[in-house]
């Protein structure tokens, strides 16, 4: 059952422009080193079905697929999606890719693993990102996983925190952007320029920074449990000053106990 949605700020903000410089941002090895992670840390093989949510441009589903998982993507840039599309298309990949919102996640859907990559973990406030977590509690079966990739977590995020950033040109993209950081909600807001030759397209994106331990509350109230935290896709532990958060949780194998009369 659908309902309907307040628009939020990256409804419009991941046009073409932006996605193509973050598409050329990651460098192949990374993302490499993200499903070697994904697989060890979840047990994921093939004829897994995985929920790969805000998927973007198909950064780690279409790899997912190339493993023989059963991959559903889920993001709201009509964009990305239709990039993700044609790639899928070209390699004759299977992938289920859909223009839909993390605020509204199908009801068609069940999942072995869910993972949240590449920061997308934070686009929400706190009431929708606990509705968000309770929705994948749903989709992600007993037994299975949920991955969460969070850059902004406050432990890694804060210790190094810059107001001023240089501008950076990417794949022939380039990004300027203005920060500040609002203490009352503790929101990392970043007003973006993009630019390519007479093309430019302006939005502001919003952070929300948990602690680790806020992250991890989140997901226990939503049902998971078996909580581990790393500090990178190399399987490092969680530390102070890690340069991101990656939270890997269970959904609980619930046993039921038949009884005669």
């Amino acid at each position: 059952m659908t309902h309907e949605i307040a628009s939020t700020w990256y409804d419009d903000f991941f046009t073409e422009l932006p996605n193509a410089f973050w598409r050329a941002a990651v460098p192949p090895e990374a993302t490499a080193a993200e499903i070697d992670f994904l697989v060890r840390a979840t047990w994921l093989r093939a004829g897994h079905r995985v929920l790969d949510v805000c998927c973007g441009s198909g950064r780690h589903a279409l790899p997912l697929a190339r493993l023989g998982c059963r991959v559903t993507g889920i993001d709201v840039s009509a964009e990305a999606i239709a990039h993700a599309r044609r790639s899928a298309a070209d390699e004759r990949l299977e992938v289920d890719l859909r223009v839909g919102d993390v605020r509204n996640l199908p009801a068609d859907v069940r999942a072995d693993v869910a993972i949240c990559m590449g920061n997308a973990f934070g686009y929400l406030d706190h009431d929708s990102t606990q509705v968000f977590l309770a929705d994948l509690a749903r989709i992600v079966v007993p037994g299975g996983a949920l991955v969460l990739d969070y850059g902004f977590v406050a432990e890694s995020f804060l210790p190094g925190l810059a107001l001023e950033e240089e501008p950076m040109t990417i794949g022939g993209v380039e990004a300027t952007s203005v920060n500040t950081y609002d203490t009352a909600d503790s929101r990392w807001l970043t007003e973006f320029t993009f630019r390519r030759g007479d093309e430019v397209h302006r939005g502001t994106s919003v952070q929300y920074v948990y602690t680790a331990a806020e992250v991890t509350r989140l997901v226990a109230g939503a049902g998971f449990t078996d909580v581990e935290r790393y500090g990178d896709a190399d399987g490092s532990p969680y530390r102070f000053g890690s340069p991101r958060l990656l939270l890997v949780a269970r959904r609980p194998v619930t046993t039921t106990h038949e009884g005669g009369s």
